[in-house]
């Protein structure tokens, strides 16, 4: 279906759910960013008889593409927007984190071409990566105490989304049938869907990454909800407090260490990885990430190097998967070397450098 074809069907399918007369769905707007799902936001004319307002929302549609990310429970969970509003209304209902309105998922594809999800549209300030929110924007203009504020927020929400007793909050459907959830059951899904994605290709930094990861394997610090893309650019920002917490495609039941080596790995591809970025004043080195996210998990989480070069090698994987779709698409020629070449693979390459 086109674009300006999905606003009738919308409408209708919203004025069911929000119990109103009649539901006008505007022009949809495409935010940059993402590689997953389809994003399109849109104003509605919603008459309730008692009153009419217009109102704000996001839809996410699946797109008819292989997932960006890993399967959890492959044939048992297999779509994305699915799985990214499942865990939203878990996360809302089982913890602080702010969570966007959630107002439906449609599992009906005949509704509007594939799988949805429309949630309430929050409005904020969002770390973009093009260009990298520590060059431009927001973060960048920032005084040192915002930016410092900024980032222990956002350690702080993580820490929320891990107090989530996830057997109380029902999570146990992101764990396949016969899979024991841990650190080693994520590196071999990683590695898995690396090597799918490589299709017998050589990738010698990734590689490197994955015997490492292999031959260092530690003992699971214990398992929580991960939030899967936990960064700063995965939270919406009001006055540099978090107003909504989005993008948990790849969420999994793993250590907390998974999603705070990610964080970390992320901090270190947003500053030296992409045009080698000064740390901006204000900022907490990693090291002091770590005890910050510490201070608010209750816990302190010791080296996670080992987490963090996991987190570089999936990044560099995800690179792959996400190269291989443009090739797909006719947005980028077979033989561009970006696959193999990027911000991420250099950002693993250093890492191991490091060890």
């Amino acid at each position: 279906m086109e674009r300006e074809e999905l606003r009738a069907p919308l409408a209708g399918w919203l004025a069911d759910r929000l119990g109103a007369s009649s539901v006008d769905v505007g022009s949809f707007e495409v935010p940059s960013g993402g590689y997953s799902a389809e994003t399109l936001l849109f104003d509605a004319a919603i008459d309730r008889g008692a009153n009419f307002t217009v109102e704000r929302f996001v839809v996410r549609r699946e797109l008819p593409e292989p997932p960006v990310y890993p399967q959890q429970a492959p044939g048992e969970l297999d779509v994305e927007v699915d799985i990214q509003y499942r865990v939203m209304a878990a996360v809302a209902a089982h913890s602080d984190a702010p969570i966007a309105p959630l107002v439906g998922y449609e599992a009906d594809d005949t509704v509007l071409g594939g799988p949805f999800f429309v949630m309430g549209f929050v409005d904020g300030d969002i770390p973009r990566e093009d260009p990298i929110y520590t060059s431009a924007g927001f973060f960048f203009d920032a005084q040192p105490e915002q930016r410092r504020q900024l980032v222990d927020r956002g350690l702080r929400t993580m820490a929320q989304i891990h107090g989530i007793d996830w057997e109380a909050a029902g999570f146990h459907w992101l764990v396949a049938t016969g899979d024991r959830p841990g650190t080693d059951t994520q590196v071999r899904i990683w590695r898995d869907y690396s090597d799918r994605e490589l299709n017998g290709r050589g990738h010698p930094v990734l590689e490197a990454g994955f015997a490492y990861l292999y031959e260092n394997m530690p003992s699971d610090d214990g398992l929580c909800l991960n939030w899967g893309d936990g960064r700063p650019g995965n939270i919406i920002w009001q006055d540099f407090e978090p107003a909504c917490v989005t993008d948990f495609e790849a969420a999994c039941i793993s250590s907390p260490l998974v999603d705070l080596g990610w964080w970390l790995m992320f901090d270190r591809w947003s500053h030296e990885h992409m045009g080698n970025q000064p740390r901006l004043d204000g900022e907490p080195t990693r090291a002091e990430q770590r005890d910050l996210y510490a201070s608010h998990a209750g816990h302190d989480p010791g080296d996670t190097t080992w987490y963090e070069v996991f987190a570089a090698a999936r990044y560099t994987a995800i690179v792959v998967r996400v190269m291989n779709r443009t090739v797909l698409r006719g947005e980028m020629p077979a033989d561009n070397p970006f696959w193999l070449e990027n911000p991420s693979s250099d950002c693993l390459r250093a890492l191991l450098d490091e060890l």
